[in-house]
């Protein structure tokens, strides 16, 4: 089995809004001191379920990346049978560490805004944040179930949120 990307599909509404509501989070993050990451778990039905921010810098712990936070929130709160019905939001490609997290936790789709390659392009060589060029589809490629994946989705805010940071 793969990622499953399906290139017609494009965001919903309810995509969109979560999407921005994951840059509000991001734009916590960043105003608390920590990285300019957001993510959010919406449920079946699209109602918001759980957000968290960026905690790497406040919480002193590299794996502290908004989705991986998410993941040990929502593993905790839910089921892996419900978790498999459940979206993440992201205001940027996870990362392949955030990747893998998502995976094991048995979310069964993933959208977010900024590409990691489009990140990448923003910060440079910026040790606050080392971008892999891995794409979440190629880490949930080598998985054994379907995550279906729905980005880059362009919207304003999901850059503008690191203007200014990895500077």
């Amino acid at each position: 089995m793969a990622a499953v990307q399906h290139p017609a599909q494009t965001a919903s509404a309810t995509d969109l809004q979560h999407l921005h509501t994951a840059v509000t989070v991001a734009q916590r993050a960043r105003a608390a001191g920590n990285h300019p990451f957001g993510a959010v778990l919406a449920g079946p039905d699209g109602t918001v379920l759980l957000e968290a921010e960026n905690t790497v810098t406040t919480e002193r712990d590299a794996t502290g990346h908004a989705e991986t936070n998410l993941v040990r929130l929502s593993t905790a709160a839910h089921d892996a049978e419900f978790l498999r019905t459940c979206t993440l939001y992201t205001s940027t490609e996870p990362c392949a560490m955030c990747s893998g997290a998502i995976y094991w936790s048995n979310i069964g789709r993933v959208v977010y805004a900024l590409g990691e390659d489009q990140l990448l392009a923003m910060t440079g060589a910026d040790p606050e944040n080392p971008t892999m060029a891995l794409p979440c589809r190629d880490v949930f490629a080598a998985g054994q179930r379907d995550v279906l994946v729905v980005g880059p989705v362009d919207m304003d805010g999901a850059r503008a949120v690191h203007e200014g940071f990895w500077n």
